[in-house]
């Protein structure tokens, strides 16, 4: 089977039309089927599914089978009766040998009851994304060694069969170049030296014609699905060529994503080129945060935009379905992941396997569930059925109510995670072996932020829950057909979120600890009872070396001073601990003849510090952030660390090294090393500081969703999947993708609205700036503009603002 190329005349083509069958079928299969804009094209998609199914091409197993079967019928005939169910059976073969299913076929179709036809196409799609064949075309191929395989291509890069059954896949990133010689198909791949492959693959095919067709189709689907914008084609020859001419132009394809390109093919493709300065993109940012190639044209976002509702309420739904996205992911960490690695190793207790496992897998399976149905609404609700011409799920309300009534039986799990988080720090301290498996497991991709924060999502997604429907409920009006099961699950979580709240505040304390702990070198117990973090930051300490920049960090009953250490694991070294009981401030200004120098003056050591800004008077300390429970010396040192070291760019510029700077540019287009990109690390290299009540803020403000981003002297906009948690942005292709390709630390970061002059003639876009780093990021509604900045404002404008209200009561020191 080969394709027609659109471009040129078919009658050039077909050698012998007369003996020619063509078929109408998919040739893109999207990884997620929710970006399928019309549901005339799902049903296209579900018609090409249950055509895969009959002639066997979708191999899966009886279950699969038969609930794929369940949803076909249930979109034919309707809901289910049983004499007309198995008649319709009979009549009608869907899956080879169906008959000895028909009996779990009626059993699942009697659960469809209710289900529209788009509603069931929707199903079909969901169930079949997830098998292992959805979407694949085998091409017979062999080995060096002469066994039989297939290959395949996906949106994901080449895939390699034995029969039915997977056994390796190259993504697009690890490969550099793909081309075929006679019959001889090459996979040239990246360096690799935690890899086994060679650097080149070679697979035998039948015939030249099926190396050609085979690679055609690679070149295709890369360029469909990875490239972003359409590459000039190089003039011809005007006597001789060489090679093909194989060009592919997706405009005339049928088409289901949002890319758009065209690959000339006139030599093997390189899958990366080259940045127009000549320097070769890295592989972990190209194609995707490569400023090079990733152009995007804005007349399909307008038009795509104009197309979907508009109402306040579809965004705060859809701002439900993205997080929940990425919540699901999250969960998958512990569930999948983490599971993985410590389930099968002795290192791991039984009581901490069972801690953890047993109370996450059910939540894993619940919101599972509860994301499919919210997928499903949002489907709906954007108009791709005729349901949303009646109006009846342009709502989000009544499923959010059955879901939050139906996690309430799960409230002791939820309650358990604290406990979890108890026993992994317990097991790692009496497991050395356990300790350094927990500590490679979080050098991982997957785990883009400590495990211990993974381990307390479940508490923290009901706060989001809790500010979705407050938003809902602010929004609708009292007579709205939403606003009554709005207000009732609001009521619900609102009680379960109470019931936690007391567990969730020590916890978060706990968890900060923690990592704290991992950061700090030379303090034998960090993590003692009672002991409660405040805030960290940057100052110079006066030595006989003179002014040097030191990082303190503030606990309700003791200051320590460290500096950032040469090691490995770039721990900061503690040279100090200072007791605060007795501990009193003085200004010491005009005794050392240092601009803004205070004296920490304790029992048995004293210590002199400066900041680059005045406090005015010493009184200031007192009477601008005074808590009634905290003493007069905590709340003069939190004051005294909010006011960073530097704050102008010049003078920050002046204050680093070279290798700071190298350090601290943790841009998109590169990752920082392990543990050299943590919050602490962060301040230092900004010289900012952050403090407790500002990580309770950023566990409520966490964001996910697509936004078009713009380098500061690119032309055009390009999409990405954004995950705002821990102080960071997190950059993802799509949202099935299971860790980032990137992160931008956002602490010290500025985030305005772009002026006339910068000529930024777009809705809806955003700025971040520090020093010389500038990224434009565009969004698709006022509502989720407003969103991105409030949760952006979050990280970026607390380093410098001091806070003492939050969700959190004072606590007694």
């Amino acid at each position: 089977m080969v394709w027609l190329d659109l471009l040129k005349p078919i009658v050039k083509q077909l050698r012998r039309p007369k003996h020619t069958v063509l078929r109408f079928v998919v040739k893109f299969f999207p990884p997620d089927h929710t970006q399928l804009l019309e549901e005339l094209t799902r049903y296209l998609f579900a018609l090409q599914v249950k055509h895969d199914l009959a002639c066997g091409r979708l191999a899966c197993n009886d279950s699969s089978a038969a609930l794929l079967v369940s949803h076909i019928i249930q979109s034919e005939i309707g809901d289910f009766e049983e004499s007309q169910s198995r008649q319709h059976l009979l009549n009608n073969s869907y899956i080879p040998d169906q008959v000895a299913l028909i009996d779990r076929i009626m059993e699942f179709h009697s659960k469809n009851v209710g289900q529209t036809p788009a509603e069931s196409d929707y199903q079909l799609l969901e169930v079949a994304r997830r098998l292992e064949l959805y979407g694949v075309r085998l091409h017979p191929a062999k080995d060096r060694e002469g066994s039989k395989l297939s290959l395949a291509v996906a949106h994901t890069g080449v895939l390699v069969f034995q029969g039915h059954t997977k056994i390796n896949a190259f993504n697009w990133s690890k490969v550099r170049k793909l081309s075929f010689k006679r019959k001889r198909f090459l996979i040239k791949l990246r360096p690799d030296l935690n890899s086994s492959y060679q650097d080149t693959l070679e697979f035998l095919m039948g015939s030249r014609d099926c190396c050609k067709v085979f690679w055609k189709i690679c070149v295709e689907y890369h360029a469909f699905f990875r490239l972003f914008e359409e590459p000039k084609p190089k003039p011809k020859p005007v006597l001789f060529t060489r090679g093909s001419s194989f060009r592919f132009s997706p405009h005339l394809s049928v088409s289901s994503g949002n890319s758009q390109g065209m690959v000339n093919g006139q030599k093997p493709v390189e899958l990366c080129g080259h940045s127009p300065d000549g320097r070769q993109p890295s592989p972990l940012t190209s194609p995707l945060l490569n400023d090079a190639g990733s152009v995007r044209t804005d007349d399909e976002d307008e038009v795509r935009r104009k197309r979907f509702p508009t109402d306040k309420a579809y965004f705060i739904a859809k701002e439900l379905l993205t997080t929940e996205r990425t919540y699901l992911k999250d969960l998958e960490v512990v569930t999948v992941s983490f599971q993985n690695l410590v389930g099968k190793d002795d290192a791991a207790p039984d009581s901490l396997k069972s801690t953890i496992f047993s109370n996450f897998d059910p939540l894993y399976k619940f919101h599972s569930g509860f994301l499919r149905e919210v997928e499903q609404r949002l489907a709906l609700w954007e108009g791709r059925s005729n349901a949303h011409i009646k109006g009846d799920y342009q709502r989000i309300g009544d499923v959010m109510l059955k879901n939050l009534q139906g996690l309430k039986p799960l409230t002791a799990h939820l309650q358990k995670h604290s406990e979890a988080l108890v026993e992994l720090e317990k097991a790692c301290r009496g497991s050395r072996r356990l300790e350094v498996l927990v500590r490679d497991f979080e050098l991982q991709k997957v785990c883009y932020i400590p495990l211990n924060v993974f381990i307390l999502r479940p508490l923290h997604r009901l706060l989001h829950y809790k500010q979705i429907l407050e938003r809902l409920c602010k929004h609708y009006p009292p007579t709205h057909v939403d606003f009554r099961d709005c207000r009732a699950a609001l009521a619900d979580v609102s009680e379960v979120v109470a019931q936690l709240h007391g567990s969730m505040i020590k916890m978060e304390n706990f968890q900060k600890l923690l990592e704290l702990k991992k950061d700090l070198i030379g303090i034998d117990s960090l993590v003692t009872p009672g002991r409660e973090f405040i805030r960290l930051g940057c100052l110079s300490k006066l030595s006989g070396k003179g002014l040097q920049q030191r990082m303190f960090f503030l606990f309700n009953d003791v200051l320590l001073y460290t500096s950032r250490g040469m090691t490995a694991t770039n721990q900061f070294k503690v040279h100090g601990q200072l007791p605060l009981h007795d501990m009193t401030i003085r200004e010491s200004e005009d005794e050392w003849g240092v601009p803004h120098a205070f004296t920490l003056v304790g029992q048995r050591q004293s210590v002199v510090v400066a900041a680059s800004r005045s406090t005015d008077a010493r009184q200031q300390f007192y009477s601008r952030i005074r808590l009634p429970t905290l003493s007069p010396c905590v709340c003069g040192i939190n004051r005294f660390l909010n006011f960073p070291e530097s704050t102008t760019e010049d003078s920050c510029a002046e204050a680093e090294s070279e290798d700071d700077l190298m350090a601290s540019r943790t841009s998109l287009e590169r990752q920082a090393p392990h543990r050299g990109n943590t919050t602490v690390h962060v301040c230092w290299h900004r010289n900012t500081s952050v403090s407790m009540v500002d990580f309770s803020i950023a566990v409520e403000n966490q964001l996910s969703g697509n936004l078009l981003r713009k380098f500061k002297n690119s032309n055009g906009w390009q999409k990405l999947w954004v995950v705002f948690t821990n102080f960071s942005l997190f950059f993802y292709k799509t949202h099935q993708d299971d860790y980032p390709l990137a992160s931008l630390p956002l602490l010290g970061y500025s985030v305005t609205i772009p002026t006339e002059s910068e000529n930024i003639h777009k809705d809806y876009v955003f700025k971040l700036h520090f020093k010389s780093h500038v990224y434009y990021f565009r969004s698709e509604s006022e509502y989720t503009f407003e969103r991105w900045m409030e949760v952006i404002r979050s990280a970026t404008v607390s380093a410098s603002s001091t806070r003492i209200l939050s969700r959190k009561e004072p606590h007694p020191y």
